[in-house]
């Protein structure tokens, strides 16, 4: 096993040296010149040696080092067991950013790094989709020449990172960015397509509008009716019309707070086991005949559906949304007018729909 090279080895190599020239002195004569003859050629055989380990540094590109004897085996042995380990290393290294990056292409957000003045040095898959970014194409361009928003770039400059940016995209794609510095000037930065819980934002504030408008009808209904028995006693037919017509709205009142009610126990209620086989047509022509009955032939119903299209899902769930938009149209749209149900097959999947020729709700209430 070779050891790293001592005073006692450089010594030992230059007694040995100088053995033959004793040798020849003592016999010959001549002492000193012979000993300077082996020391010069000592001297000249390092020089080599070491010629040959520049050349291998800078000119040659093979991974081992030129052999070596005498001193020089354990400097360039040495020198191999370190490429060794630096090959080792970076095999590791490789590794461990093959398996940081192929984790980080799993991410269902998008994830960019940069240096501290936005030069990017690396991004996933789903960077280049969301924020149209290409990679390695934009590898080094600053971020904020490739995502020209005024609120992105304030956001980087003032460096307060202790909350997200809600950013807007030109496409109406919404976004939640954070950043977070790490390591030596660098940042991470994450982007989060939250476009659909914007909708669903947008849908709930737009439900409780409406709902807020259904209830100001029947509101108004019974404050009338009540002002106007308070002032008089209402005898005879004026008395059971204002009753029946408070019961009417009563019942209004009542639905639209079981769909609040089953609104709040959807959003409360645990994941919904969705393996349930629903035979959808039965269902349907149950909710048709409740339909016909609520409308009392004043409106005219139509079902289309096909018998043979089934589905996988919660029913108890499913009768309900389904019930409530086909109730919610008869109560809602004036007699005389159309209303078409529909459960068919599309290139998309099941399509259930309830269209009518209403006219619908005012403009002054449809919040924006």
């Amino acid at each position: 096993m070779l050891e790293r090279l001592s005073w006692k080895r450089l010594a030992l190599e230059l007694f040995l040296a100088c053995i033959p020239a004793l040798i020849l002195g003592a016999f010959v004569g001549h002492l000193p010149w012979f000993l300077l003859a082996a020391v010069t050629g000592l001297l000249i055989w390092h020089f080599w040696n070491l010629m040959r380990l520049s050349w291998w540094l800078w000119v040659d590109r093979s991974m081992t080092p030129p052999p070596g004897r005498g001193s020089w085996e354990p400097l360039l042995y040495g020198l191999h067991q370190m490429q060794m380990r630096n090959k080792k290393r970076r095999r590791e290294l490789g590794s461990l950013i093959k398996r940081f990056r192929s984790g980080a292409e799993s991410l269902p957000d998008a994830v960019v790094l940069t240096t501290e003045e936005g030069a990017i040095f690396w991004c996933n898959g789903l960077a280049q989709q969301i924020l149209n970014l290409r990679w390695p194409d934009d590898s080094g361009q600053n971020i904020l020449n490739l995502l020209r928003y005024p609120e992105f770039a304030n956001y980087l400059k003032q460096r307060d990172f202790s909350k997200p940016l809600n950013l807007v995209l030109n496409n109406a794609r919404h976004l939640e960015i954070r950043v977070m510095p790490y390591s030596d000037k660098q940042w991470l930065m994450v982007a989060r397509d939250v476009t659909q819980m914007h909708q669903l934002e947008g849908a709930r504030r737009n439900f409780f509008a409406n709902v807020s408008h259904e209830l100001r009808t029947p509101l108004t209904v019974l404050q009338g009716y009540l002002e106007m028995m308070q002032e008089q006693v209402l005898e005879g037919a004026t008395r059971e019309k204002a009753l029946h017509t408070m019961r009417e709205q009563t019942q209004r009142m009542e639905g639209l707070v079981k769909q609040l009610l089953t609104l709040s126990r959807i959003e409360a209620a645990p994941a919904l086991a969705m393996n349930d086989r629903i035979d959808v047509p039965m269902m349907l022509r149950v909710v048709e005949r409740e339909a016909q009955t609520l409308s009392q032939e004043k409106q005219t119903l139509i079902f289309t559906v096909d018998e043979q299209l089934k589905m996988l899902g919660n029913e108890e769930q499913l009768r309900s949304a389904i019930s409530n938009l086909v109730y919610n149209a008869v109560n809602h749209t004036p007699p005389g007018t159309e209303i078409r149900v529909s459960w068919q097959r599309t290139p998309q999947g099941a399509l259930f729909s309830v269209e009518d020729n209403g006219p619908g709700i005012a403009p002054e209430h449809i919040p924006v």
